[in-house]
């Protein structure tokens, strides 16, 4: 008999000590993070598209869909790329970030695209370089559409969310990629834009930036093919040509478009923030940067002071309407 009962009582011991290591690995383990759902289809805010799923490379995420505004003359286009840290999200987001109905009531058409995601670059290094340069060429290719689309290939600016706010800055303050001597008439095009209008946009993917600007940073190695923020961080001396390649801050140059950045709180620069990842910090940093360097930036968040434009939406259609 009281060999039975040590056996029970060792096997209560052995399961509560079990359990007990289990809660523990829970509350020590990292949260496992989400990518946002692909919706179904749009909005029932967003109008039916012209045109649909139209292919501009060779992944089955590089397609496009084009809303044509009308008009007798070509009209302005608002570049939609969506958010979703550069590992979820789609196209069918974009009235998270412009009202595709005011734009073409202005005489405004509109393009919406998918790219690859980072864990889709193959051996493309950094990871990031693959949903950057698909945006580039997605651009390209919508001005060798030109006049079938009846659009202005200048008067073109970019908008998005987050990552995709990003990947729009890049656009706004890179180099034109156009190669004249290509064989391909895509990457003959200019990849440089008229403006850009961005929600909750990350400004810079220089992790010691970040970390000065917000304590709490914890986004962006994945870009660069890193674990962690930690290792980001770690590693930073070492990877210092991709953040100068792909850091929108690290391209600012004085021949450079305006841009509008919106965000959801105030700044507090320097302090920890709820949500580090998306911090009007980041846009702080920039707006400063480009006053330094004569370019236009206006930046928005909850009693911000010289507001001009509401949201991106009407910051667009001011800005690709305008006479100058």
């Amino acid at each position: 008999m009281q060999t039975v009962v040590c056996v029970l009582l060792g096997l209560i011991v052995s399961v509560s000590a079990s359990a007990q290591t289990n809660e523990d690995a829970k509350k020590t383990s990292p949260p496992k993070t989400q990518s946002p759902k692909t919706p179904a289809a749009y909005d029932e805010s967003v109008p039916k598209p012209t045109l649909t799923e139209i292919k501009y490379g060779d992944h089955n995420r590089n397609v496009i869909d084009f809303w044509k505004a009308e008009s007798d003359t070509p009209t302005p286009l608002v570049f939609v790329i969506h958010g979703g840290g550069w590992t979820g999200g789609s196209k069918e987001i974009v009235h998270r970030f412009v009202n595709v109905s005011s734009l073409l009531e202005a005489g405004i058409s509109v393009a919406a695209i998918n790219y690859r995601y980072v864990r889709q670059a193959g051996d493309m290094m950094p990871p990031v370089k693959a949903p950057l340069h698909d945006a580039a060429r997605a651009l390209q290719f919508v001005r060798t559409k030109a006049s079938e689309w009846n659009i202005d290939m200048d008067r073109i600016g970019a908008a998005g969310g987050s990552a995709g706010a990003c990947s729009s800055l890049w656009l706004a303050f890179h180099d034109d990629l156009a190669d004249s001597k290509s064989d391909d008439p895509v990457a003959r095009q200019s990849s440089r834009l008229w403006c850009a209008a961005v929600v909750g946009a990350q400004t810079t993917l220089d992790p010691k930036q970040m970390k000065q600007l917000t304590p709490n940073s914890k986004y962006g190695g994945h870009a660069f093919g890193k674990k962690n923020f930690a290792e980001f961080l770690t590693d930073r001396e070492s990877i210092l040509p991709w953040i100068e390649e792909y850091s929108p801050y690290a391209l600012v140059s004085q021949d450079d478009p305006g841009v509008y950045l919106w965000y959801s709180s105030p700044p507090s620069l320097g302090k920890n923030q709820k949500d580090p990842t998306h911090t009007s910090n980041f846009g702080v940093k920039l707006q400063q940067h480009c006053i330094e360097m004569g370019i236009d930036c206006e930046l928005i968040y909850p009693n911000a002071p010289n507001v001009e434009h509401a949201t991106s939406t009407d910051y667009l259609i001011a800005t690709l309407k305008s006479n100058k």
